[in-house]
């Protein structure tokens, strides 16, 4: 995580000669220092990505200043731009079903402080779960559904996230399908995560199909929930390789991993703002 007293520049534009050294002067000009520097330039779309960590030499806060000539630079520029805070965590509500790897990896990452997220709740299809994470003391929503119910649910979905002020939702083995309407809603704040047998093993027991077929490598992927079901943009992945001694079980325990590790990394990256898409598939910036 940055020091408290930085800030964190992120803007995606359209690329063209001295974004950078406009970048540098405009934080010169108002004596901040930059910490670290990423950029990236797309010749195949011609856009211009850059995140800076930057903190005032006069002190902790924010320069006036700063924000006032990034909004002129962002309309010259035709730029999609933020500042944050690197102190403030990023609310995250947590969606599961009956597993309960995923969502404690993120919660174990959180409380050591090696994930600047700050946990408000759980949305769940059903109870199965709420005992096991009562230890969080944290809010739990029930929000059952069903072919008929699934409009009304993804309506209280939306009640709940307004209600906890949640930037980031994370489906950490919710295995429910969102709608497309709900998919465009949370777009770019919703983050899924599934084995990457897809789509050659589709359906159920996709590690036992694995099993069955004689796999070699077998993996995850967590990537942006959109309306084209798990082909969103990919933020991680993770793979390991196996032989003809794993068990189905064998997998679906190394698949637990494997699934742990790809969503921490790409919920670490979302909230240390290192992530752009663009062009149906993402940027991702090394710390």
């Amino acid at each position: 995580m940055e020091t408290p007293a930085s800030h964190i520049l992120t803007l995606a534009c359209p690329d063209r000669v001295g974004l950078v050294a406009h970048l540098a002067k405009l934080m010169e000009r108002h004596a901040c220092f930059i910490s670290n520097s990423r950029t990236f330039s797309d010749v195949e779309t011609g856009h211009f990505f850059a995140r800076l960590v930057f903190a005032a030499t006069a002190g902790d806060a924010l320069p006036q200043g700063v924000m006032e000539e990034m909004a002129q630079a962002g309309d010259e520029l035709s730029a999609d731009w933020a500042i944050h805070s690197s102190a403030t965590k990023m609310r995250t509500l947590l969606m599961v079903s009956k597993s309960d790897h995923c969502a404690n990896t993120l919660l174990y990452a959180a409380r050591r402080g090696e994930l600047p997220i700050d946990v408000v709740g759980f949305v769940s299809n059903h109870d199965a779960l709420k005992e096991r994470f009562s230890h969080w003391n944290l809010p739990w929503f029930t929000v059952p559904v069903s072919a008929d119910t699934k409009p009304a649910a993804e309506a209280r979905l939306y009640e709940i996230i307004k209600e906890t002020d949640a930037e980031l939702t994370v489906l950490a083995r919710y295995m429910q399908i969102l709608s497309n309407d709900a998919c465009r809603k949370l777009s770019g704040q919703c983050i899924n995560i599934h084995h990457s047998f897809l789509p050659s093993f589709k359906g159920a027991r996709p590690y036992h199909q694995a099993h069955a077929r004689g796999v070699k490598v077998i993996g995850a992927t967590a990537h942006y929930v959109t309306a084209d079901l798990d082909e969103g943009p990919i933020i991680s992945q993770a793979v390991e390789a196996v032989d003809h001694t794993f068990s189905p079980a064998d997998l679906v325990s190394t698949g637990r991993h494997l699934e742990g590790a790809a969503v921490l990394r790409a919920v670490k990256a979302h909230s240390e703002h290192r992530t752009f898409i663009h062009d149906g598939r993402t940027v991702v910036f090394a710390r």
